[in-house]
């Protein structure tokens, strides 16, 4: 019997994932204090591999592992060749555009700075609203643009909202949820159809 390879994110999600596994008992072989990067089990033919969040749609789309779980900001900016099968709750968060408080920003015909990590979730979105911007892509503390004046406005995940607070910034608008996703390689999920079927039985019981 072929094992079944699932990609996870390093990180929060992977812990996450972790707990969600060890709660449904096919979890036992991960070590999270380990420096290992993938985890055989050969009780349940599942083999679990670590990866950055940035990378699971790779190694989904290329068929290296049949499954990834990832969170769904990562799926909407990469727009991967693969099916998302099941949402997984969890990691919960919304995609928000924030800006300083009381400031005024959305002026008619004017174009928009707007600083994120998400350029592609970023423009679909206010290509949506036929609003003319300017994308400035940051990989961090994004929450600083506008407040040295680089940006008017940001796009970014927030989940309670503490650090928008902290720095006087304001959400303007809610844009959409996320949460964490189960992603299949379209390949795999022909050829191992009943396996991963009974992993998402498996992953739906505990809601029950």
């Amino acid at each position: 019997m072929d094992f079944l390879n699932i990609a996870i994110s390093k990180g929060r999600i992977g812990k996450e994932a972790y707990n969600l596994f060890k709660e449904v008992g096919i979890g036992d072989s991960i070590n999270l204090n380990s420096r290992k990067l993938i985890f055989k089990d050969e009780e349940n033919k599942i083999s679990y591999i670590y990866v950055k969040s940035s990378d699971v749609l790779t190694y989904v789309e290329n068929g290296v592992a049949d499954l990834g779980i990832v969170g769904k900001d990562i799926i909407l900016e990469n727009e991967a060749d693969v099916y998302e099968i099941f949402d997984l709750g969890l990691g919960k968060c919304k995609f928000v555009v924030a800006g300083i408080k009381e400031q005024h920003i959305y002026c008619k015909d004017q174009v928009l700075k707007v600083a994120t990590k998400y350029p592609n979730i970023a423009k679909k979105y206010f290509d949506k609203k036929s609003k003319k911007i300017k994308l400035i892509k940051l990989s961090g503390s994004v929450e600083l643009a506008p407040l040295v004046g680089l940006s008017d406005v940001i796009v970014d995940l927030v989940q309670t909202g503490n650090t928008l607070k902290a720095n006087n910034l304001q959400i303007i608008e809610e844009m959409f949820d996320i949460s964490t996703r189960l992603v299949c390689n379209r390949i795999s999920y022909r050829f191992k159809y009943d396996i991963i079927a009974n992993l998402i039985q498996l992953l739906k019981g505990r809601e029950n």
